[in-house]
């Protein structure tokens, strides 16, 4: 790999550049959190060759999300099943929308 090419993934929002203690700093949380939702899979990291756990920039958001609702009391296991939920329902929005937006206007949708 080139360096034109590690500079290409900085904007791939699925790519696992952060480093657990990294990505704990920037969600102001423990690497124990970070364990733990893992461990309840709202997230899996990728691992490096050396087995360490690497974030990607999507992870974190999915990650401060369930921060947000645990410390509003939300218990780890509601938290995480919340957030799975919350993101099924906008990627299922977003494909909606991008099935009105196929559909001309005056016509109907093709039968199923």
């Amino acid at each position: 790999m080139t360096a034109d090419d590690s500079f290409g993934r900085l904007d791939d929002d699925d790519y696992p550049a952060y480093t657990m203690g990294r990505a704990a700093e920037m969600l102001n949380t423990t690497q124990g959190f970070l364990r733990a939702i893992g461990e309840a899979r709202l997230i899996t990291p990728l691992r490096s060759a050396g087995g360490h756990r690497r974030y990607s920039r999507y992870q974190l958001r999915i990650a401060a999300r369930a921060r947000e609702l645990v410390d509003g009391g939300t218990p780890i296991e509601a938290a995480c099943r919340i957030v799975i939920l919350e993101d099924q329902l906008e990627e299922a929005q977003r494909i909606n929308a991008e099935h009105h937006r196929d559909i001309k206007p005056g016509t109907t949708a093709p039968a199923a």
